[in-house]
């Protein structure tokens, strides 16, 4: 029996849970305090009366990504593995140090951030520890897996695209990191974790879209 028809069902709950974190987002950016999308950190929708809106928010953005690598695991499986070892031991590291994002967004949940313009408390730091890490695993993460997406042939016509975006994954990462204590490290914030998101859609809308070829069968 193919696997192909569960993948890509995995694929579309993905999809599914960036647009309910879209809506997450929005709906908490809309209630009090209102935090400045523009000024403030996103974690900062984390804290105060709704703050639990943010904190579900952070756990949907983890398991979607756990779901996301275990899809495009099953999936490369299903279509014969990658053209070398180097190929799949590079592609697991990918999906290791992407993972960090994934486990970060859940661990960010737990350790919510502090009160804008309070002393920093032993949680607080956590979280900007745990962001900080994340980051840089789903930037990082995503870069090492486009760069084996040539070698397999489910992956391979995703590549070009995916790596435009993580191209601008690198470049909004070092902005918000630029930008953090900044009139505009909300946005830079925001716009770096869309850019993150979007390639995770990317990719999903491509392997749940496509007819995935078929494993060669070896003639015995």
């Amino acid at each position: 029996m193919s696997e192909r028809p569960n993948t890509r069902r995995l694929f579309w709950i993905v999809i599914a849970g960036i647009v309910l974190y879209v809506l997450l987002d929005a709906v908490a950016q809309s209630l009090p305090p209102h935090y400045s999308p523009i000024r403030d950190a996103e974690s900062d929708l984390a804290v105060g009366p709704y703050g639990y809106i943010m904190a579900v928010n952070f756990l949907d953005r983890g398991i979607l990504s756990l779901v996301f690598l275990y899809a495009i695991l099953k999936t490369a499986r299903a279509t014969g593995g990658f053209s070398s070892h180097d190929s799949e031991r590079r592609f697991w590291r990918g999906t290791v140090i992407f993972g960090v994002w994934a486990v970060g967004a859940i661990l960010l949940a737990i350790f919510p951030t502090d009160v804008p313009a309070t002393p920093m408390s032993w949680h607080g730091a956590i979280h900007l520890l745990v962001a900080a890490l994340a980051f840089l695993g789903g930037t990082l993460g995503a870069l090492m897996l486009s760069s084996q997406f040539g070698e397999n042939p489910a992956l391979r016509g995703a590549k070009t695209i995916s790596f435009w975006i993580v191209a601008l994954s690198l470049v909004l990462l070092v902005v918000g990191f630029g930008t953090l204590s900044t009139r505009i490290g909300g946005l830079t914030e925001r716009l770096f974790l869309g850019s993150v998101l979007l390639w995770v859609g990317y990719v999903s809308a491509y392997l749940a879209r496509r007819s995935a070829p078929q494993a060669p069968v070896s003639n015995r």
